[in-house]
């Protein structure tokens, strides 16, 4: 198991081109099931979660081909479906969560699909009802194995479209659904679907394949089924959820920082978001540039003069993914906000961890916590921690890179799954940061 040790209270500067996002890529990579054609992918992410997810997508037959730094080729034209009731792919398949996304292009193609319980952040209860139940209404027959924790669904006779009005939008279960569908017969109707930027680029990859599907962007889905989709060429977009981890970790640590390339038409509410707590961003073109807040920022309040809240929802909502990082920008603002996680039960609990490091934060409960910021009148301190998620490890990350003294994070792992060779990168701006192992 790796650590990380940081000395902390470094300024940085320079500038940082963001990775290819996760949570698109974890959706695009298996769309490549659907088509015995070549299929081209660039702006792929070399992360754990994602490599983990080429690593099984190899195991299954599918060729893959490294055609320059995060450039593949993919051709499932031969796989091998016995793996999917092996022991390898029980393994493989359940320390990642992703990997649920197999089992719509799977069932769309071969009329089966299989996955052991999948993995992922440990967050609050994580429902896989929406994936299954829609293709329970596309006409598949669902099985699970209680002793196993295996999961299977199955329609030798095809899937067939539906009208569907899905309990929750759901970005990986809207994503499964949607790759079922474009090969059932007829036209199938998603209702409440995810409108996510990940699954706008799902759906406009699957329509160059030939798939016919409208409404993109919004929460209304159709799809007229097609018998059969070829090959492509897909550009992953920048992660708007790194992005907005490198404007946290530019205010927090008073840098001067330029994020290259963000795509800023596909960022929806992250700057406004960072406005509130007063963050100085400057759009430059397609760049994003963080001027040193050498008199710190504060955060704003509503008209009515109430305490500033900043809560999670579905896109065009502000993404959950990064309301970790909001309540630690928050600890060094000027003023007090409200955090409120309302779509995952556990993510809060990271912050007993800053309060050790001097935060003033009151955690109301599992979902919501008050955030009093010092306005860098004291300077959080060094600690040792562990990184229990992602999202929560880089925001503890970027405590530990404002804070006085050298801490030590263990689990990084976990920061893994998430960031590419995110040391590097910080020591190229200027951080104080080794990897131990």
């Amino acid at each position: 198991m790796g650590i990380f040790r940081i000395e902390g209270g470094q300024q940085l500067k320079g500038e940082v081109k963001p990775q290819g996002a996760k949570n698109e890529a974890l959706q695009i990579l298996c769309a490549v099931l659907l088509t015995d054609e070549e299929v081209r992918i660039d702006n792929i992410p070399n992360i754990l979660d994602v490599n983990k997810l080429i690593k099984l997508l190899g195991n299954l037959g599918v060729k893959v081909t490294q055609l320059a730094r995060g450039s593949y080729s993919f051709k499932s034209d031969k796989l091998d479906l016995d793996y999917l009731k092996s022991e390898q792919f029980k393994e493989d398949g359940s320390g990642l969560r992703g990997s649920i996304m197999i089992v719509g292009p799977l069932l769309a193609r071969f009329g089966k699909g299989y996955i052991p319980r999948p993995g992922g952040d440990k967050i609050g209860r994580r429902r896989l009802d929406t994936h299954f139940e829609g293709f329970i209404k596309l006409g598949a027959d669902f099985r699970y194995n209680k002793e196993e924790r295996f999961y299977g669904v199955e329609a030798p006779k095809g899937l067939k479209g539906q009208f569907m009005l899905l309990e929750e939008a759901s970005v990986t279960g809207t994503a499964n659904i949607v790759m079922a569908a474009v090969l059932a017969e007829g036209k199938t109707t998603i209702y409440n679907a995810a409108c996510e930027p990940y699954l706008q680029q799902l759906c406009n990859m699957l329509n160059a394949m030939g798939a016919k599907i409208s409404g993109v962007g919004s929460n209304l889905l159709e799809i007229e089924g097609v018998e059969k989709l070829g090959g492509c060429q897909h550009r992953i977009l920048p992660d708007m959820i790194e992005i907005g981890s490198w404007i946290g970790l530019a205010a927090m640590t008073k840098s001067e920082i330029t994020i290259k390339e963000v795509r800023w038409d596909m960022l929806g509410l992250i700057p406004t978001t960072f406005r509130k707590l007063g963050i100085n961003l400057e759009q430059h073109g397609d760049d994003i540039f963080i001027p040193s807040h050498t008199e710190g920022y504060e955060v704003q309040s509503f008209i009515d003069g109430s305490i500033m809240n900043i809560s999670d929802a579905p896109w065009p909502g502000f993404t959950p993914d990064l309301l970790s990082i909001m309540l630690v920008v928050a600890t060094q603002a000027k003023g007090s906000v409200l955090i409120h996680q309302k779509m995952f039960e556990s993510r809060l609990f990271f912050v007993d961890k800053l309060i050790d490091m001097g935060a003033k934060i009151i955690l109301c409960d599992p979902h919501r916590a008050t955030v009093i910021g010092h306005d860098f009148q004291s300077q959080l301190k060094a600690t040792t921690m562990s990184s229990p998620d992602i999202r929560a490890g880089i925001a503890l990350l970027i405590a530990a890179l404002s804070a006085k003294g050298t801490s030590t994070i263990h689990n990084i792992e976990q920061i893994d799954r998430g960031y590419e060779n995110i040391d590097e990168r910080l020591r190229a701006l200027g951080a104080k940061i080794s990897r131990e192992e």
